[in-house]
Protein backbone atom coordinates (compact mmCIF):
# COMPACT_ATOMS: atom_id res chain seq x y z
CA UNK A 1 0.00 0.00 0.00
CA UNK A 2 2.71 2.31 0.98
CA UNK A 3 4.78 1.69 -2.20
CA UNK A 4 1.39 2.65 -4.36
CA UNK A 5 0.72 5.83 -1.99
CA UNK A 6 4.25 6.46 -3.21
CA UNK A 7 5.79 6.59 0.24
CA UNK A 8 9.47 6.02 0.88
CA UNK A 9 10.15 6.11 4.40
CA UNK A 10 6.95 5.61 6.54
CA UNK A 11 7.02 7.83 9.90
CA UNK A 12 4.76 6.36 13.04
CA UNK A 13 2.43 9.00 12.28
CA UNK A 14 1.99 7.63 8.50
CA UNK A 15 1.83 4.74 9.41
CA UNK A 16 -1.17 4.90 12.26
CA UNK A 17 -2.76 7.05 9.36
CA UNK A 18 -2.51 3.89 7.07
CA UNK A 19 -3.54 1.87 9.90
CA UNK A 20 -6.91 4.07 10.50
CA UNK A 21 -7.76 3.56 6.90
CA UNK A 22 -7.13 0.02 6.58
CA UNK A 23 -9.43 -0.35 9.50
CA UNK A 24 -12.46 2.18 7.70
CA UNK A 25 -12.09 0.06 4.23
CA UNK A 26 -12.19 -3.53 5.87
CA UNK A 27 -15.33 -5.06 5.28
CA UNK A 28 -16.63 -2.55 2.61
CA UNK A 29 -15.55 -3.42 -0.59
CA UNK A 30 -17.24 -5.35 -3.09
CA UNK A 31 -14.65 -7.51 -4.94
CA UNK A 32 -16.58 -8.77 -8.49
CA UNK A 33 -14.59 -10.65 -11.31
CA UNK A 34 -16.44 -11.58 -15.06
CA UNK A 35 -14.44 -13.51 -17.11
CA UNK A 36 -14.94 -15.52 -20.62
CA UNK A 37 -12.37 -17.38 -22.60
CA UNK A 38 -12.14 -17.27 -26.14
CA UNK A 39 -10.34 -18.98 -28.89
CA UNK A 40 -7.62 -16.64 -30.46
CA UNK A 41 -5.22 -16.89 -33.57
CA UNK A 42 -2.19 -14.90 -33.65
CA UNK A 43 -0.47 -14.42 -37.70
CA UNK A 44 2.31 -12.05 -36.02
CA UNK A 45 0.73 -9.39 -37.74
CA UNK A 46 -2.53 -9.06 -35.75
CA UNK A 47 -4.10 -10.90 -32.88
CA UNK A 48 -8.18 -11.99 -33.40
CA UNK A 49 -8.60 -12.28 -29.88
CA UNK A 50 -11.86 -13.95 -30.87
CA UNK A 51 -14.14 -10.68 -29.97
CA UNK A 52 -11.38 -8.05 -31.19
CA UNK A 53 -8.78 -7.94 -33.79
CA UNK A 54 -5.19 -5.75 -32.43
CA UNK A 55 -2.07 -5.05 -34.20
CA UNK A 56 -0.40 -4.35 -30.83
CA UNK A 57 2.80 -5.60 -30.56
CA UNK A 58 3.14 -6.15 -27.19
CA UNK A 59 0.13 -8.51 -27.47
CA UNK A 60 1.42 -10.10 -30.43
CA UNK A 61 4.69 -11.36 -28.82
CA UNK A 62 2.76 -11.54 -25.21
CA UNK A 63 0.22 -14.44 -26.56
CA UNK A 64 2.73 -16.20 -29.54
CA UNK A 65 1.89 -19.60 -29.07
CA UNK A 66 -1.22 -19.37 -27.63
CA UNK A 67 -4.76 -20.74 -28.54
CA UNK A 68 -6.73 -19.26 -26.30
CA UNK A 69 -7.23 -15.81 -24.62
CA UNK A 70 -9.24 -15.38 -20.75
CA UNK A 71 -10.37 -11.71 -20.93
CA UNK A 72 -11.65 -10.38 -17.83
CA UNK A 73 -12.98 -7.44 -15.74
CA UNK A 74 -11.88 -6.81 -12.17
CA UNK A 75 -13.67 -4.22 -9.23
CA UNK A 76 -13.43 -3.39 -5.73
CA UNK A 77 -16.67 -1.46 -6.07
CA UNK A 78 -17.13 2.51 -5.30
CA UNK A 79 -16.84 2.76 -1.48
CA UNK A 80 -12.64 3.68 -2.14
CA UNK A 81 -14.17 6.02 -4.64
CA UNK A 82 -16.54 7.57 -2.37
CA UNK A 83 -14.03 7.36 0.38
CA UNK A 84 -11.97 9.47 -1.81
CA UNK A 85 -13.68 12.15 -2.91
CA UNK A 86 -14.88 12.69 0.81
CA UNK A 87 -11.37 13.27 2.33
CA UNK A 88 -9.35 14.79 -0.88
CA UNK A 89 -9.99 18.25 0.80
CA UNK A 90 -10.15 18.05 4.68
CA UNK A 91 -7.45 15.24 4.87
CA UNK A 92 -5.18 14.74 1.83
CA UNK A 93 -3.28 12.13 3.30
CA UNK A 94 -5.76 10.18 4.18
CA UNK A 95 -7.28 10.36 0.57
CA UNK A 96 -3.82 9.13 -0.56
CA UNK A 97 -3.36 6.14 1.36
CA UNK A 98 -7.64 5.42 0.61
CA UNK A 99 -6.60 5.10 -2.97
CA UNK A 100 -3.56 3.37 -2.00
CA UNK A 101 -5.37 0.67 -0.66
CA UNK A 102 -8.16 0.61 -3.16
CA UNK A 103 -5.17 0.17 -5.90
CA UNK A 104 -3.46 -2.87 -3.71
CA UNK A 105 -6.82 -4.31 -3.46
CA UNK A 106 -8.03 -4.21 -7.19
CA UNK A 107 -4.39 -5.34 -7.62
CA UNK A 108 -4.72 -8.26 -5.42
CA UNK A 109 -8.31 -9.34 -6.46
CA UNK A 110 -6.59 -9.58 -10.04
CA UNK A 111 -3.42 -11.43 -8.84
CA UNK A 112 -6.46 -14.02 -7.04
CA UNK A 113 -8.17 -14.45 -9.92
CA UNK A 114 -5.53 -15.19 -11.75
CA UNK A 115 -4.10 -17.71 -9.36
CA UNK A 116 -7.89 -19.62 -9.24
CA UNK A 117 -7.49 -19.40 -13.95
CA UNK A 118 -4.49 -20.97 -13.79
CA UNK A 119 -5.50 -23.89 -11.25
CA UNK A 120 -8.84 -24.06 -13.55
CA UNK A 121 -6.60 -24.43 -16.89
CA UNK A 122 -3.66 -26.75 -15.16
CA UNK A 123 -6.90 -29.37 -14.64
CA UNK A 124 -7.82 -29.03 -18.61
CA UNK A 125 -3.53 -29.73 -19.15
CA UNK A 126 -3.57 -26.20 -20.44
CA UNK A 127 -1.16 -23.43 -18.83
CA UNK A 128 -1.14 -19.05 -18.44
CA UNK A 129 0.50 -16.47 -19.30
CA UNK A 130 0.81 -13.01 -17.25
CA UNK A 131 -2.14 -10.72 -17.46
CA UNK A 132 -1.87 -7.48 -19.98
CA UNK A 133 -4.04 -5.04 -19.89
CA UNK A 134 -5.46 -1.88 -22.59
CA UNK A 135 -3.42 1.32 -21.82
CA UNK A 136 -0.47 -1.04 -21.03
CA UNK A 137 2.23 -0.85 -23.67
CA UNK A 138 1.05 -0.30 -27.16
CA UNK A 139 -2.39 -2.12 -25.98
CA UNK A 140 -5.20 0.49 -27.17
CA UNK A 141 -6.98 1.83 -24.23
CA UNK A 142 -9.77 1.81 -27.10
CA UNK A 143 -10.16 -2.51 -26.60
CA UNK A 144 -12.13 -1.56 -23.31
CA UNK A 145 -15.16 -0.62 -25.71
CA UNK A 146 -14.53 -4.58 -26.73
CA UNK A 147 -13.79 -5.85 -23.32
CA UNK A 148 -16.95 -4.01 -21.68
CA UNK A 149 -19.55 -5.63 -25.11
CA UNK A 150 -18.26 -9.27 -24.71
CA UNK A 151 -18.52 -9.16 -20.76
CA UNK A 152 -21.36 -6.91 -20.15
CA UNK A 153 -19.24 -4.92 -17.24
CA UNK A 154 -21.99 -2.32 -16.32
CA UNK A 155 -24.76 -5.64 -16.10
CA UNK A 156 -22.56 -8.15 -14.53
CA UNK A 157 -20.37 -6.32 -12.27
CA UNK A 158 -21.69 -2.60 -11.65
CA UNK A 159 -18.16 -1.31 -13.36
CA UNK A 160 -19.29 1.52 -16.26
CA UNK A 161 -16.52 3.19 -19.28
CA UNK A 162 -16.37 6.62 -20.05
CA UNK A 163 -16.12 8.13 -23.14
CA UNK A 164 -12.08 8.16 -22.01
CA UNK A 165 -11.97 4.59 -21.74
CA UNK A 166 -11.56 5.28 -18.26
CA UNK A 167 -13.83 2.92 -15.71
CA UNK A 168 -15.95 3.80 -13.02
CA UNK A 169 -15.34 2.63 -9.87
CA UNK A 170 -11.77 3.48 -10.57
CA UNK A 171 -10.24 0.64 -8.82
CA UNK A 172 -11.28 -1.50 -12.01
CA UNK A 173 -9.44 -3.28 -13.95
CA UNK A 174 -9.75 -5.45 -17.38
CA UNK A 175 -7.16 -7.18 -18.44
CA UNK A 176 -6.30 -10.22 -21.21
CA UNK A 177 -4.43 -13.71 -19.89
CA UNK A 178 -3.03 -16.18 -22.51
CA UNK A 179 -3.77 -19.68 -22.08
CA UNK A 180 -1.42 -22.01 -24.33
CA UNK A 181 -1.57 -25.95 -23.98
CA UNK A 182 0.67 -27.64 -21.20
CA UNK A 183 4.19 -28.85 -22.85
CA UNK A 184 4.70 -31.95 -21.33
CA UNK A 185 7.51 -31.58 -18.62
CA UNK A 186 5.05 -29.37 -16.98
CA UNK A 187 2.30 -32.17 -17.29
CA UNK A 188 4.75 -33.92 -14.77
CA UNK A 189 5.14 -31.44 -12.35
CA UNK A 190 1.04 -30.49 -12.08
Amino acid sequence: ILRYAKVKEPTPEIEALLDECIAQVKGKLSYKVVYRVYPMDNDRRTVDLGFAKTDSEFLIHGLWCCFHVAVFAATVGLYIDRLVRRYAVVSPAKALLIDAIGTERVEALCDAFCAFLKEEMAKEKRETRSRMSPGYGDIPLSLQKDIFAVLDCPKSIGVSLGESYLMTPRKSVTALVGITPMLPDEEKNS
